[in-house]
């Protein structure tokens, strides 16, 4: 079995429908380690516990264009108006077949990054989203 390659994916945020993305980072999951030890424990060493389980923030990249809606979702968080959405990225085969995906739950936006412009440079004009999650979880 050959793994997938990681440059062909769909990323799907519950109605927004029209953004395209170059690049998606951050995912990562961790537990906590609780450690423990009663005071007559016979060993002198502690019971190490799952604690909390965090998720890290994703990021999401894209080329400038004319569609403002990912700018305007982050917008309504800044109004008080936090509307938590559900992100899904599937990775895809060579034929565009969904093989893998990870869905993020009740996801919003916490940071905006607008291009850098350089009169001297050839590079496509970029904007990036940063995206905080409660969960996630792989569900192909």
């Amino acid at each position: 079995m050959n793994p997938y390659k990681n440059f062909r994916f769909r990323l799907e945020i519950d109605g927004i429908d029209e953004a395209g993305f170059s690049e998606v980072t951050g995912f990562d999951a961790s537990v906590d380690v609780v450690e423990y030890r009663e005071g007559d424990a016979p060993v002198p060493t502690p019971v190490k516990l799952p604690g909390l389980t965090k998720y890290g923030n994703i990021t999401l990249k894209w080329g400038v264009t004319d569609s403002m809606v990912l700018y305007e979702w982050l917008q309504g968080i800044t109004d008080g108006n936090i509307e938590r959405k559900t992100v899904t990225i599937t990775v895809l085969d060579d034929e565009g077949e969904s093989k893998a995906s990870w869905q993020l739950i009740n996801a919003w936006p916490v940071k905006y990054t607008a291009p850098d412009f350089n009169g001297m440079g050839s590079e496509v004009a970029m904007e990036s989203l940063e995206i905080a999650h409660e969960g996630l979880s792989r569900t192909e």
